[in-house]
């Protein structure tokens, strides 16, 4: 279904043909992207240079759905999309936004989303997306950190957050534009015809901040990382729209189902920013259900599905019954930010023989600019995570020596590119741990590039949990164990789970006489964070294994649960 054209370097070229011995450099087999040279330029502004009417001129644009709700149909034309964003634009400059304030979505995945995400970087302000399902306590922090003057949430969220004390405005955002909660606020948001013409501020350069997205980064505690308007034009170029450019196929003519939250990185980039620019019809799900699923994808006429690991399962098991006569539209699912076992990739290639199956690999801080799979008629390479982006470079690093390592090495991965994150929000000393003065981001997870470039990833340096695709820091959970009164010292790890990837499993050391149980430690973590962070399994020790320096050594924890009943979801 791809251009075999493209992939001619990495096919029959010999590896010094994209590493460099001398230096240990690995670079994309993938001719340079020209990327935009105006430093004066926002991630807007570049999306709609690029609308359906400038690239489908015979397409009438009134006629294009841009993004169009799964269940009820209700939709967005590419024709009102840009009217919007600079309508809700102006709003917020009259309410006082201003460049460099920081603004807070609250949101659920709506065909919504990506005007409220637009609009913000348009005026000229930064947005910061968070998990709608968040906590009071998890909201405080994000608005002490980023200095939060304003948001965006759900009807449900916007209400209930109105008598708390965060200090900061919240608008409603509806689902749909026939929603009954669709509030007077927001509808006088996005009606603003007379200020059609607005213009994002004079001075918004592609080196500005444009969004703060907290990860785990490699060690500690979830870290703001600063992606730049240039980040997110580089992730939509050498990302998004490399990628279609590669079918042989109109991009207008794709129609993309999503089930990624949009306040991910991955769904981010994907869904509320690179494929409007390519005109592509965007069908989107609050949260993902199978079934629903399925029914979209023939409602629809779904031609792209991306996904993440904990979906594929559920997707193969429901969909073997509609399969031979059905789904017939699906041209390719693609899959990232987490590993996926051989045989669940088996599973999907014996159910779906007619679908394009690709890995990707992508992180916060590169935002989302990484590797990208290409299966063609000689190269069925379904297990790796595909070849280098444009652009972008690559070491793999002995964790041992900090030696470079050729093909067939397995080391940490490196990477340096136009997609690195400018670093971590009021962190230098993480930042400088984390992207060197080279430029390169240490990645911390444990790779292998093979003869041909393509990568394949093995396991990690971070600490950090991946639960069904969210990444979970359990110093963020030690931290709220440690505030329970019973509680001396805690410590958090993951346990392999089939089904969720991994699980947060407590070790809990408790007070003398305490009678505080595993239901009490999973209860005390689960009112103050949101659900999928939460405890699965709690194991009381006398103590926690620790470094001489004080670091905590979960590899015996790990060791530990061994004799442990296994965890539960």
């Amino acid at each position: 279904m791809q251009k075999d054209s493209l992939l001619s370097v990495a096919e029959h070229a010999h590896p010094a043909a994209w590493f460099d011995a001398g230096t240990g450099i690995y670079s994309s087999p993938h001719a340079a992207v020209a990327l935009p040279a105006d430093p004066l330029l926002d991630l807007v502004s570049f999306i709609f240079s690029h609308c359906r009417h400038n690239d489908a001129p015979n397409t009438s644009s009134s006629s294009a759905v841009a993004l169009l709700d799964s269940v009820s149909g209700d939709s967005i034309n590419y024709q009102n999309l840009f009217p919007l964003v600079k309508s809700t634009a102006s709003a917020l400059h009259k309410l006082g936004i201003r460049h460099g304030d920081v603004v807070l979505l609250l949101l659920p995945n709506s065909i919504y989303f990506p005007v409220a995400f637009l609009a913000v970087l348009y005026s000229g302000a930064v947005v910061t997306p968070m998990n709608p399902l968040a906590t009071v306590v998890e909201i405080e922090k994000r608005i002490a950190d980023c200095g939060v003057r304003f948001g965006f949430a759900s009807p449900e969220r916007a209400t209930a957050l109105r008598d708390s004390p965060l200090g900061i405005p919240f608008v409603a955002v509806p689902e749909l534009s026939s929603d009954s909660f669709l509030s007077d606020a927001f509808r006088g948001m996005i009606a603003r015809d007379a200020d059609s013409d607005f213009r994002p501020p004079a001075g918004i350069r592609q080196q500005d901040a444009a969004a703060i997205i907290y990860s785990s980064g490699t060690t500690g505690a979830s870290k703001g990382a600063v992606l730049t308007h240039g980040n997110l034009i580089a992730a939509v170029e050498l990302f998004v729209r490399f990628e279609a450019s590669t079918y042989d196929f109109p991009p207008w003519e794709n129609v993309y189902l999503d089930v990624l939250p949009m306040f991910h990185i991955y769904g981010l980039v994907l869904f509320a920013a690179g494929l409007l620019s390519l005109g592509s019809t965007i069908v989107v799900m609050k949260k993902f259900d199978v079934d629903e699923a399925i029914r979209a994808i023939e409602r629809h006429g779904v031609t792209h599905f991306p996904i993440v690991p904990p979906i594929l399962g559920p997707l193969v098991e429901r969909a073997k019954g509609v399969c031979e006569n059905g789904l017939k539209s699906l041209k390719q699912v693609s899959c990232g930010a987490a590993p996926l076992n051989g045989s669940t990739i088996q599973h999907f290639l014996d159910t779906f023989p007619h679908v394009d199956f690709i890995q990707g690999y992508g992180m916060t801080e590169s935002t989302a600019v990484g590797t990208r799979g290409f299966n063609t008629q000689r190269f069925q390479k379904h297990s790796s995570v595909g070849l280098l982006a444009p652009n972008t470079e690559a070491k793999v690093v002995d964790c041992i020596n900090g030696h470079a390592l050729p093909p067939g090495g397995i080391g940490e991965l490196w990477m340096r590119g136009p997609g690195t994150m400018k670093g971590y929000l009021n962190n230098p000393e993480t930042t400088t741990e984390t992207v060197d003065k080279d430029g390169w981001l240490r990645t911390g997870d444990i790779v292998c590039f093979d003869k041909d470039g393509y990568l394949y990833i093995f396991d990690r340096l971070k600490e950090m949990i991946k639960y069904n695709g969210f990444q979970i820091a359990p110093a963020d959970l030690e931290a709220v164990l440690i505030t329970h009164p019973d509680i001396l010292d805690a410590a958090v790890t993951g346990a392999t789970h089939k089904d969720a990837g991994e699980i947060p499993v407590a070790f809990v050391v408790r007070r003398q006489g305490s009678n505080l149980s595993e239901e009490g430690v999973i209860k005390h973590v689960a009112v103050q964070v949101a659900p999928y962070k939460k405890v699965r399994r709690v194991v009381f020790t006398e103590g926690i294994p620790r470094s001489p320096a004080g670091k905590i050594l979960r590899r015996q924890l790990r060791n530990m649960m061994m004799f442990t009943p296994s965890p539960r979801l």
